[in-house]
């Protein structure tokens, strides 16, 4: 179609006119507001993750597995006593808490010293325990050896105090108890005399003022000669019961509880 010289300037201002309303190509523009946003709502407060994937993670898992092998062994026991008389049988209490280590000990670390195998350390010598009775120390291995515990509470009974205030330093101790705390005691109670080993599964509870754990030979009986103990998990008791087991003359407890740097083997952090 051909224009006319009157109609040329009609035509370019229909032209401009349309150039006018339509949108400017976008050449390189940002994001939308909206979703700049959207990233800044979902990104985590540092002080809210601080730890979350750190040697704590690892710490848990090997909680974790200490627990579910003890939960494991409880189950396939199905209430029947276990053989807890040979130095080598793992359902005496002590043996009992140091196989549940020594069974889930190599996938971990810890992060100071990565290269060395934890270790859980034997009990203190009678001798060396003087003037307390045996049961509630373990040996000194510092952690560049491997052990990676730490003593977190203790209670050794105080003969220039009363019987009532010892007491109320024994619950005062049993309030510390966390999960996967190793518990050692030398006690004067209903099952006998003597050391005794179990392994918290939960934090004390304040509102029901217990604790739960689990062990192995506690309760037991001899058969023809033998030895035999019951192997229990998820045991819950007032600290008051605990308390009155230990809390004698020339007895006491200890916590022994996992450092905060475990770590998987083989990991850099």
């Amino acid at each position: 179609m051909k224009l006319t010289i009157r109609q040329v300037p009609l035509f370019l201002l229909l032209l401009i006119l349309l150039f006018s309303v339509l949108p400017a190509p976008v050449v390189g523009e940002d994001a939308p507001p909206e979703e700049i946003v959207d990233e800044v709502l979902l990104d985590s407060d540092p002080e809210e993750t601080d730890g979350e994937e750190t040697g704590s993670t690892a710490r848990d898992a090997l909680i974790d597995d200490i627990i579910d092998l003890g939960e494991s062994l409880y189950k396939k026991a199905n209430g029947k006593s276990q053989r807890a008389h040979y130095k080598s049988d793992i359902y005496i209490c002590k043996n009992f808490t140091v196989y549940l280590f020594r069974q889930n000990r190599d996938k971990y670390r810890m992060a100071e010293y990565p290269d060395v195998p934890l270790v859980i350390p034997d009990n203190l010598p009678s001798s060396e325990c003087k003037p307390y009775y045996y049961g509630f120390l373990w040996k000194d291995i510092p952690a560049e050896k491997g052990n990676p515990f730490y003593e977190a509470a203790q209670f050794r009974y105080d003969k220039s105090l009363s019987k009532e205030d010892n007491m109320e330093l024994a619950l005062a101790f049993m309030r510390e108890v966390k999960r996967g705390d190793y518990f050692q005691m030398s006690a004067d109670y209903e099952y006998g005399k003597g050391a005794h080993s179990a392994i918290m599964i939960s934090d004390y509870d304040p509102e029901t003022n217990t604790v739960h754990w689990m062990d192995s030979n506690m309760r037991g009986g001899k058969k023809n000669g033998i030895r035999y103990g019951l192997v229990q998990f998820d045991e819950v008791k007032e600290i008051d019961w605990w308390a009155k087991a230990f809390c004698h003359k020339k007895r006491g407890a200890t916590i022994y509880r996992l450092r905060d740097d475990i770590i998987f083997a083989g990991s850099n952090e």
